[in-house]
């Protein structure tokens, strides 16, 4: 008797098993549409926070609740005019203003100013004791309502905002990015392991003032 219901437990676990499979991949998809996706970080554009092959976690839930704040690392939908890709391209950056900010650079402390606050940025890219200027150029901007300035932390190195500013002749509206293009808030570099740590939000954009 036991052994034929040993026998029975078997054929149903291997009959279940495809089953089970089937959940679990199904329930990996909509994970991966809907709550958390893996990117990897393909350039220097945003070091010493994130380095060249470093592995990030994604929330792709929190924006549909509420809007980018600054200071907040994200992946979005590059503009065509950014990537060159009509397919599309993903990229990570931090977002420096949102909607109705005041961004000049720079005071005489060679810092940013937003809605009148100036920004110590202890995350700018530096080397062998030199770090990268906020900004290359001065440029006094008004955020659009719904879209993002972005830049990266290695300045010198970053296809962002700024450039694109610069390069469309100072159009501010090809230089941000609309919210809906956001794929998600970047919130902790998982792999490799040695550099795991939490993305989270830099102290200094608490004094920010709204617009």
């Amino acid at each position: 008797m036991i052994d034929e219901q040993t026998d029975k437990s078997r054929h149903s676990f291997w009959k279940e098993l495809p089953i089970l499979l089937g959940v679990a991949i199904v329930v990996a998809v909509l994970v991966r549409a809907f709550v958390l996706q893996t990117f990897f970080i393909p350039s220097p554009s945003m070091e010493n926070t994130l380095k060249i092959d470093d592995r990030v976690l994604v929330n792709k839930l929190v924006y549909n609740f509420r809007s980018p704040h600054r200071g907040e690392v994200i992946v979005f939908k590059a503009p065509v005019e950014w990537s060159g890709n009509p397919a599309g391209e993903d990229f990570i950056k931090r977002v420096i203003g949102v909607g109705g900010d005041r961004l000049v650079c720079c005071d005489d402390q060679d810092r940013l100013v937003i809605n009148g606050t100036p920004l110590d940025e202890p995350y700018i890219f530096s080397f062998d004791g030199r770090r990268d200027k906020p900004a290359d150029q001065e440029f006094d901007v008004q955020v659009p309502p719904g879209r993002l300035w972005v830049m990266g932390d290695h300045r010198s190195a970053s296809g962002d905002s700024l450039e694109h500013y610069q390069q469309s002749g100072q159009n501010v509206d090809t230089a941000t990015i609309p919210e809906q293009e956001v794929v998600g808030r970047a919130f902790t570099i998982f792999w490799p392991v040695g550099r795991a740590t939490l993305l989270t939000v830099p102290e200094q954009f608490e004094s920010i003032p709204q617009p």
